[in-house]
């Protein structure tokens, strides 16, 4: 019996922790577990060696915005004439760069952001791509790598005392942690409108509190014959969330306590929704925040998917950085726009294809420069012609902006080294 406990997969331990939660106590909060990041973090420190590069640990929380389905790089941040030349045309904006006329919410605060237009990358297929922009590496064998959240949570510990330190927003908690614990993956909020849901008891605190004596008085002879951090973890998560419930910071996933005329400048959308949220949650203390915004796989109707999905980005994103930024927030916060790939700069009258060759990505506060563009596209917008940015390069950058020590690695439960970005380089021209 005890062998076959100590076999357990964290997976399967989760799930049965999961759902006594939810019969014991009426709560499902999994799979954040702020104990035992913090135990993991004074178990296993792993310290930054000090260093003066510009934008240096700046950021203190990031956001990370992904377009999935691939943002088109001529039709927003990186306009082309000629043939390339799509539905929109290049617009002026508050910094001294052009941005397509889709944009015109981004035009006025474009001396806020950098843009990076010499993105490139060799995936051009929407679901290794996309595993690419979220975690720097591609996806090869049955190594899961970890998300930027989860690489700080190892890092740096727990970012807040009760609350998750990494949330995504509009998606489920996929490849979050990787080879990492269970217990760093992201807390998934598949509707803003919604916040957290099962976070309110069903049952009075006295009535949770001798439960919670009775399932610590079962457990007392197993966690002393067992030694698992696991069993541990799962004594911290009922503590810790039971804080959690009784405690203010809950209010940080109700989107109500905002103001109505502010919701609205946001977008009434699942992301404009979504990025609010995502404010409110790094400015409460999540240091980790990923927002997912579908529909850009545009192959047909680039003009229309422009107006409608690009019209719910350049409102939510201006409104985003303006919000940070008058709330003194956007020096400390990294605000990134990403996408798995561009779009071919053929364009048939209606759409073009995957490009992963260039692209676009934008990143904004956090010690980044305000009104620049590093590197370049060359005229068709088809190839870099000057300062390629990876894909590694882009996690390194925004790692480097944490203060996360980016040469040193990782090792996996196979005994294999990793480190942030797959040994990529932080681009270092973007720093202020």
């Amino acid at each position: 019996m005890k062998t076959d406990l100590l076999r357990l997969q964290e997976v399967s331990r989760r799930t049965f922790v999961e759902r006594m939660a939810q019969a014991a106590f009426g709560i499902s909060l999994l799979p954040f577990l702020p104990g035992e990041s913090l135990r993991a973090a004074t178990d296993t420190p792993a310290t930054a060696a000090p260093t003066t590069s510009p934008g240096f640990g700046k950021a203190k929380a990031v956001i990370m915005l992904q377009l999935a389905g691939g943002l088109s790089q001529i039709d927003s941040f990186d306009p082309k004439t000629g043939a390339s030349k799509g539905p929109g045309e290049s617009i002026a904006t508050k910094a001294d760069f052009q941005v397509s006329s889709f944009l015109p919410g981004i035009a006025k605060i474009a001396d806020k952001i950098t843009v990076i237009r010499s993105m490139t990358a060799k995936v051009g297929v929407h679901e290794p791509a996309r595993y690419l922009m979220r975690t720097g590496f591609e996806k090869r064998g049955t190594i899961v790598h970890p998300t930027l959240g989860a690489w700080a949570q190892h890092y740096l510990g727990a970012s807040h005392p009760t609350l998750p330190s990494s949330v995504c927003v509009n998606r489920p908690s996929n490849h979050g942690n990787g080879f990492f614990p269970a217990t760093m993956s992201p807390l998934p909020i598949l509707d803003p409108d919604e916040g957290l849901k099962n976070a309110v008891p069903t049952t009075d605190a006295n009535t949770m509190a001798k439960r919670l004596a009775l399932l610590s008085d079962m457990d007392r002879k197993f966690t002393s014959t067992v030694k698992d951090s696991s069993v541990a973890a799962y004594n911290d998560f009922y503590e810790n969330t039971l804080r959690l419930m009784k405690g203010k910071d809950l209010e940080r996933f109700d989107l109500a306590k905002e103001p109505a005329e502010l919701r609205e400048k946001y977008g009434k959308n699942r992301f404009g929704q979504g990025c609010l949220l995502a404010r409110r949650l790094t400015e409460g203390g999540v240091r980790y925040v990923e927002v997912e915004s579908d529909g850009w796989d545009m192959h047909k109707d680039i003009q229309g998917g422009m107006a409608d999905r690009g019209g719910e980005f350049d409102t939510a994103f201006s409104a985003l950085i303006s919000d940070l930024d008058a709330r003194g927030l956007l020096d400390s916060t990294m605000v990134v726009v990403a996408t798995e790939f561009g779009r071919k700069p053929d364009f048939d009258g209606s759409g073009r294809g995957h490009h992963p060759l260039v692209f676009s990505c934008v990143v904004a506060g956090g010690g980044a420069k305000r009104g620049y563009v590093h590197g370049a596209s060359d005229a068709a917008g088809g190839h870099v012609e000057r300062d390629p940015v990876t894909v590694g390069d882009l996690h390194a950058t925004v790692a480097h902006a944490c203060g996360l020590p980016i040469a040193t690695p990782a090792i996996s439960p196979s005994g294999r080294p990793f480190t942030i970005g797959n040994k990529g380089k932080p681009v270092g021209g973007v720093f202020a």
